[in-house]
Parts: C-alpha cells; sequence; structure tokens
C-alpha cells in the first residue's frame, strides 16, 4: 500500500466520516492528499527544520503541518468552518482551542486531516477538479502559504514545483487507482464548494 493510500484510508476516509457528506470527493481527497505529501511526505508529525537533526521540531505539528496561530487558530474560528470544527473536537476529545487542537495535531491523524479539509472549505472557489495539478498547486499556496515557498529563491521554488508534481500524481493513484491521470475528467462540480 502506497503512503498516499494508507493516509487516504487511515485518515481522511474516517476523517470525512465526521464532516458533512458534501465536503467528500474525489478532487477534495486528492487536493488533501497531494497537500500531505507536499507538508509532511505522508508521515511527519512535526515540522522537520533541518534533516541532519530530525528531532528538532518547528512550529507546526500534524501530518497536514498546521501551526497554532495559523492554520488551527483559522480553522476555529472562521465562519466557514468554526461550527463544524467545534463538532469535530467534540467526537475527537479534544478541546477546541488553538492549544489543546496545536498538541493533539501530533498524534490525532483523523483531526488533521479534519482540520485539513476545513481549511479548504474556508477558500470561496471551488476545488479544481483531478487532474488540474497546477490549480490545485495554487490553491495550496492560496491556504496553506507555506513560508518555504513564500521566502524561497525560484530555484527553491522550482525545486517545490517539482516535488509537487510527485505528490499529486501519488494523490490521484490513490484517490482514483490510475497512475496517468490525463484522461481523467475535469470538468468543475458545480454542487461542490470547496477550496
Amino acid at each position: 500500500m502506497t503512503d498516499a493510500l494508507h493516509i487516504d484510508k487511515t485518515a481522511l476516509a474516517p476523517a470525512m466520516e465526521l464532516l458533512p457528506s458534501r465536503m467528500d470527493s474525489d478532487r477534495a481527497r486528492v487536493a488533501l492528499l497531494a497537500i500531505c505529501g507536499q507538508e509532511s511526505d505522508f508521515h511527519h508529525r512535526w515540522q522537520v527544520i533541518d534533516r541532519a537533526r530530525p528531532w528538532v521540531r518547528g512550529p507546526a505539528r500534524g501530518l497536514w503541518q498546521f501551526e497554532r496561530g495559523g492554520g488551527v487558530l483559522g480553522v476555529l474560528t472562521h465562519r466557514a468552518s468554526r461550527d463544524l470544527v467545534r463538532e469535530v473536537c467534540v467526537e475527537r476529545c479534544v478541546e477546541p482551542s488553538s492549544a489543546a487542537v496545536h498538541e493533539a495535531l501530533e498524534t490525532d491523524d483523523v483531526l488533521a486531516a479534519c482540520f485539513a479539509r476545513l481549511l479548504l472549505w474556508t477558500d470561496p472557489q471551488p476545488l479544481p477538479p483531478v487532474g488540474a495539478v497546477s490549480t490545485t498547486f495554487a490553491l495550496y499556496l492560496r491556504t496553506w502559504r507555506p513560508g518555504a515557498y513564500d521566502r524561497g529563491t525560484l530555484k527553491q521554488r522550482a525545486g517545490l514545483r517539482l516535488k509537487w508534481d510527485v505528490y499529486y500524481a501519488q494523490a490521484v493513484e490513490a484517490v482514483t487507482g490510475r497512475a496517468d491521470f490525463s484522461g481523467v475528467t475535469t470538468s468543475m462540480d458545480s454542487t461542490a464548494r470547496q477550496a
């Protein structure tokens, strides 16, 4: 089983059970898995600052790498997500506060997946169709605002973009069972509001 498929089965599937059914779609799962790969390589549950010293932790936690005062606080307070996330916190036995959630994200992959999906939900634009690699990358940049990209040199940004392509392909394969997504339908789904 691939890392992306494992995360889909063990984190995303149970998370989608806690959220309204309209939030679950192939396009949501592909975006979320690609972001998970980009942010944590599908396994880091705290931010790795220096690969030579992996025990040194940065401020982000969980498979989707949320910071306490950034994504965690944003999802807890945004009008589109705050009521839903409180229900999720009750289900996961976590106090709906930045501190408690931030701490729990390191060990609760389902909670992390819920927060990731709800962060996408706060974006007013529809989720890109499966196969729209560049548009989904733009969504990731807009919603996660990764510092490595924002502060990176052109060469570093190009490297991060190439890394995205690899994770996106893994995400598509995990969700659709197809390694080649060139023939996947790319029509926009007007019934799915997702960012």
